[in-house]
């Protein structure tokens, strides 16, 4: 398999394990029949999926790295950290990620507290755990499920607009895992650590310039250029990032289901021929 930026890789997207719809088999499957040729799960704050993501690929003919999105809190925002290529059983990162996924249950019922008593609407806890295939990482998007089909809300983006944001009711702050525990947890597992989705975070360029110093420091190497939330603009502001600060560019759709993810998986553009892929740097860490 050629490594190169041409590759059709797409190394973020999430199982029923996190909060995607689909299992690990099921992911593998749709990916395979789309083109892939290298794929990574990145469920949120889980390694649980690895195993069976790795034996799925390698039934579907696909090449994999194994991965995780890790939610982290910075400058009083989260942030998402992407780890790939690392060691699924290293203990560190299984405590690491227990110990952050800790804390979601106590934040997911304070949320239906506010969407009771600032919107009236009750039983949003419960009705969020139907959606939850780990009730350990109840999320936001198990609660915009809930708000949908209750008729609240049309589709996810209102709910996120009218309830789920900062200063809305139903938003509830959660505190993460740091910047360099994160890092660090990848890096001494053997993978990368890359910043997700940059675009979508709403910095300046001040703040920007903050988190990529900083995520360097701790030993963070990759960043995603080319990913679902992305615009055509942000492909070409990232990749110029990526060039900027020596950084090893990424691809992924961020894909969590049929019915609600923008970008479909593997069908996202190329990565820019003038940039280091991070695959091409864990050649050795991939299953075939």
């Amino acid at each position: 398999m050629n490594l190169d930026a041409a590759l059709n890789a797409d190394l973020h997207c999430h199982s029923v394990i996190s909060d995607g719809t689909l299992t690990p088999e099921e992911l593998a499957g749709r990916a395979a029949e789309r083109g892939v040729q290298l794929w990574s799960l990145t469920d949120h704050d889980e390694i649980a999926g690895q195993a069976r993501a790795i034996a799925a690929a390698r039934a579907a003919g696909m090449a994999y790295l194994t991965g995780t999105e890790i939610s982290v809190t910075f400058a009083g925002r989260v942030v998402h950290i992407v780890g790939l290529g690392f060691d699924h059983t290293a203990p560190e990162m299984i405590n690491g990620l227990r110990a952050t996924r800790g804390g979601r249950e106590a934040r997911a019922r304070d949320m239906a507290a506010s969407l009771l008593a600032e919107a009236g609407i009750a039983g949003a806890f419960e009705g969020a755990l139907k959606y939850v295939g780990n009730p350990e990482l109840i999320s936001r998007t198990h609660f915009a499920r809930f708000l949908v089909d209750a008729g609240h809300c049309a589709d996810i983006p209102e709910v996120f607009r009218r309830f789920l944001t900062e200063g809305k009711p139903g938003f509830v702050q959660h505190r993460w895992a740091a910047l360099k525990d994160a890092v660090g947890w990848i890096h001494r597992a053997g993978g990368v650590a890359v910043i997700a989705h940059p675009g979508r975070y709403d910095f300046t360029p001040t703040e920007e310039y903050a988190l990529i110093t900083e995520f360097m420091a701790h030993g963070g190497r990759g960043i995603e250029v080319v990913t679902g939330s992305h615009t055509t603009a942000e492909f070409q502001q990232y990749a110029d990032t990526a060039e900027e600060f020596g950084l090893l560019a990424s691809r992924g759709s961020d894909f969590h289901s049929p019915e609600e993810s923008r970008v479909d998986l593997g069908a996202l553009p190329p990565l820019a021929g003038k940039l280091s892929p991070v695959w091409a740097e864990l050649a050795d860490r991939i299953h075939a």
